[in-house]
């Protein structure tokens, strides 16, 4: 059974590059086909700022217009963010690190059923745990 996706910021910044590989891809056509979104948190839009401050964001794009672009892909839509989710996300089982965009990534994908696509490796040995279904990008 296909999961709607949620990507996690570095997927969402290989897509936008169009730097995204052929597994990924297959993935985002697989959940296009079966009439599923793929989900943008809205800590993305966070993350970025924050690369951005801290010279770390690497676009022709200014911040704001990056993330229309994001949110213009096809079958992309934003992920609710609820007070539920972030209290949830300083709860999750198992371990997982501290990074709090990345929790609250994990705790909305549980929370919606979700599949996250990353290239983090704390959130993919989260997964291999079991504790969230993930897709490396």
């Amino acid at each position: 059974m296909t999961r709607p996706l949620l990507l996690d910021t570095c997927a969402t910044l290989w897509i936008v590059s169009g730097e995204i590989g052929s597994a990924a891809v297959q993935a985002l056509d697989a959940v296009l086909a079966a009439g599923l979104p793929s989900y943008v948190s809205p800590i993305t839009a966070w993350e970025i700022g924050t690369l951005a401050r801290c010279g770390r964001f690497k676009s022709t794009y200014t911040p704001q217009r990056w993330f229309e672009v994001l949110m213009g892909k096809p079958n992309t839509a934003l992920a609710e963010l609820t007070p539920k989710v972030l209290m949830e996300s300083n709860f999750l089982p198992g371990p997982i690190h501290k990074d709090p965009a990345d929790r609250i990534i994990a705790a909305t994908a549980r929370e919606y059923g979700f599949t996250v696509m990353t290239r983090d490796h704390a959130l993919l040995d989260y997964g291999a745990e079991g504790y969230l279904s993930v897709v490396e990008c």
